[in-house]
């Protein structure tokens, strides 16, 4: 199963949980009716607050002296809508400012947290700080709060990195406290048994569910298609779908047919997949069902059904006001045709109605162009986003110097190159053979200490280590250029011939990728 989709499942798991950018849908949630009323409220004065601390989208940038100041200048502070921030901020994966909101609450404000804001609080510090440190937080925290969300937030943190026998005993826990008695738990232990592949113990654990009496609801089946789809199991999943099918009281939602259709892809019946999508298309309902238009369109896109990307498109927009992950979305989908014409239109209309310029959307354009030898039009693509404030990446500089050297411009890509290193923060890894091919060109001018300073600025970026460095150094300064020799020391990372294979590479999931990193 592909990434994009398990993040579907995720996303309806955290909705239970309280963790999601969802209203969470368990008992100990905050009532739809209390949920209606804070957000009126935080139109009023706590919005000058918002205001405040919405701008500062640089994580390493605290808004504690924000929050410090606005109970300086004698203004109220209200519980309820400091919560609604929290969930705000992880909904734009500010993590850490949401975190600093929630100790602020205790330790500035002394409100004391309530089972759910620890929750809440255990999977903001996985996170920020990583598992450990939740793990730590978890064991000072009182027994009378440790309910279940509490352990249910620690089993996710678990389930996402993958720790199974750590999620195994807190799940284990769970039972003996008896607090596995909804699906909540078991579908976060089911989700870790797919993504790790351990199929037999996903089926000993549906067992478990059912002799438990212990409901199957719509993630659980996602799940379980999921699974069945991995498998290439057309067989299983068209029994899952008929028992949903045959209990009346399964809720449908169109999530459960992507799965599905998903699954019938994977095991090659095409016809079956796109019967799915069909399927899932007349389950899009609510205001905020911009993701359902959103995965199915990178669907139709992957199982080749360009005019239904073009029609779910137009639906969108006729239901929809479109926000930058939409073009995010479909212009990708549309380049996986090569059809740069229409894509450009969408990229023209997305240009004309931002004012806040995205270089991810820039770059699907520029990468595209790049891999196809397009240089001039890659080239005017990004002159003109200059003009109009955008800022080209370590992202729209790689796909650069790709295009550069395999249209045999090798200075403009080692330059492009370099300045991609400049910008960049840490662990920038392209595929290997761009390095050879930068050093190549190095040592063929007779620059060493051209060589020298790519190879240091490479160390000091952390994609090399201090021993390849070493090795580097040595091998560029005793006047060796043996290309053979240079690319072993980056693994087999070029053909037979000494060609680069420099095509970038090409995939929506970049845009779910922290762009802070590289």
């Amino acid at each position: 199963m592909k990434l994009v989709r398990f993040r579907t499942i995720l996303h309806s798991i955290k909705s239970h949980l309280g963790l999601g950018n969802v209203p969470a849908s368990s008992s100990y949630s905050t009532k739809k009716a209390e949920r209606s009323s804070t957000i009126s409220r935080w139109k009023g004065s706590m919005n000058a607050l918002y205001r405040r601390i919405s701008p500062v989208g640089n994580p390493g940038v605290s808004i504690v002296p924000l929050l410090d100041q606005w109970v300086e200048e004698g203004r109220p502070v209200d519980k309820e809508q400091l919560q609604v921030f929290i969930k705000e901020l992880r909904s734009y994966r500010r993590f850490r400012h949401a975190l600093e909101i929630s100790m602020w609450m205790t330790d500035k404000r002394y409100l004391p947290p309530t089972c759910a804001d620890v929750a809440i609080r255990l999977d903001l510090i996985s996170k920020v700080y990583g598992t450990e440190k939740a793990e730590n937080y978890f064991n000072n925290v009182p027994e009378t709060l440790k309910g279940l969300p509490v352990y249910s937030a620690l089993l996710n943190c678990y389930a996402r990195v993958k720790s199974v026998e750590k999620a195994e005993a807190i799940m284990q826990k769970m039972r003996d406290l008896g607090l596995a008695r909804t699906s909540l738990p078991y579908n976060d232990l089911l989700n870790l048994y797919y993504r790790t592949a351990n199929y037999k113990k996903l089926d000993s654990l549906m067992h478990e569910m059912q002799e438990k009496c212990i409901g199957h609801d719509k993630v659980t089946m996602c799940i379980r298609i999921s699974a069945f789809g991995a498998t290439s199991d057309v067989e299983g999943i068209d029994k899952t779908l008929a028992m949903m099918k045959s209990d009346p009281n399964f809720v449908w939602n169109w999530e459960v047919y992507h799965s599905a259709a998903s699954g019938y892809a994977k095991a090659g019946f095409l016809d079956k997949a796109v019967e799915m999508l069909k399927k899932s298309e007349e389950l899009i309902t609510g205001k905020k069902s911009n993701r359902a238009y959103e995965f199915l369109i990178t669907q139709y896109a992957k199982f080749g059904k360009k005019d239904d990307v073009l029609r779910l498109w137009e639906l969108y927009k006729k239901n929809h006001k479109i926000y930058n992950n939409g073009y995010i979305r479909v212009i990708p989908s549309l380049l996986k045709f090569d059809d740069f014409e229409i894509a450009k239109k969408i990229f023209e209309e997305w240009e004309a109605v931002n004012v806040s310029y995205d270089i991810r959307i820039l770059n699907f354009l520029i990468g595209a162009y790049c891999r196809k030898g397009l240089l001039v039009e890659a080239e005017n693509l990004l002159d003109g986003a200059k003009l109009k404030g955008g800022k080209p990446n370590q992202k729209t500089l790689l796909y650069m110097a790709i295009g550069y050297f395999q249209n045999n411009q090798t200075q403009k890509a080692v330059e492009a190159m370099e300045e991609a290193l400049v910008i960049c923060k840490t662990g920038l890894k392209p595929r290997k053979e761009i390095f050879s091919a930068c050093l190549k060109y190095f040592i063929g001018e007779g620059n060493i200490e051209g060589a020298e300073k790519f190879i240091k600025l490479l160390r000091n970026k952390d994609i090399i280590s201090v021993e390849l460095q070493d090795r580097l150094l040595n091998y560029v300064q005793n006047g060796k250029s043996n290309v053979d020799e240079l690319s072993a020391f980056f693994g087999d990372s070029l053909n037979q011939n000494g060609e680069s294979h420099l095509e970038p590479e090409y995939d929506i999931s970049e845009s779910k990728k922290e762009e802070e990193t590289c």
